[in-house]
């Protein structure tokens, strides 16, 4: 059994980690902004910007996922400030395995063009992406281990069971993979962690 503590529990990817992790016997302590929208988590309040909080809950902990999202606030400033807090409290806990849920638009092609930069690639969300690049700048230049882990493509919407099995690919706008799917990849990085400092595609097998 490990403890995991896990940001971002109440959205789509983070309840799916949730389930994964109760699979596996795992302890885990499910941190949100409004846990009383989320009563069946039995989850704590947190602000994954704050620093000394995200201190004080993975004091103990084995390792942290991070599935954030803030519809209201900037991502601009959202995505590097959760990552620079991140990055401190966990140093401050001693805890030094982050595995962050990471974009699909910027993870690398076959050819290692980034996917937000191919040809056609909807533009309308650069911003948003490029939040996300900030904050996995943060990421890189600390001491952490940490691994980002996203779609390769897209999350299957038509038949979205767990299958058990994906790849670890280059993004592709046709890949698909499940929530479900996706979180045996962000547990399996905590389990046996077998990438460090990167960010990773995923797609079912």
């Amino acid at each position: 059994m490990r403890e995991v503590l896990l940001f971002g529990a109440g959205g789509r990817a983070g309840r799916a980690a949730v389930v994964e992790a109760g699979r596996r016997g795992h302890e885990v302590t499910a941190a949100m902004r409004n846990p009383s929208r989320y009563a069946e988590l039995n989850g704590v309040a947190a602000d994954v910007t704050d620093a000394a909080r995200i201190a004080e809950l993975a004091a103990g902990q084995d390792a942290v996922i991070a599935a954030v999202y803030d519809g209201d606030a900037d991502p601009a400033d959202f995505y590097p400030a959760a990552a620079t807090a991140l990055v401190t409290g966990l140093a401050k806990a001693g805890v030094s395995r982050l595995v962050w849920a990471g974009l699909t638009p910027l993870l690398a092609t076959e050819d290692g063009t980034l996917l937000m930069d191919t040809p056609g690639y909807p533009q309308e969300y650069r911003g948003f992406f490029l939040a996300h690049a900030a904050a996995a700048e943060v990421f890189a230049n600390s001491a952490l281990d940490w691994v980002s882990i996203a779609p390769a493509g897209d999350f299957e919407h038509e038949n979205p069971e767990r299958t058990g099995i994906y790849r670890v690919v280059p993004a592709s706008a046709d890949s698909r993979i499940s929530y479900a799917d996706l979180a045996i990849a962000l547990l399996d990085e905590i389990d046996e962690p077998r990438h460090h400092r990167v960010r990773l595609g995923v797609a079912c097998a």
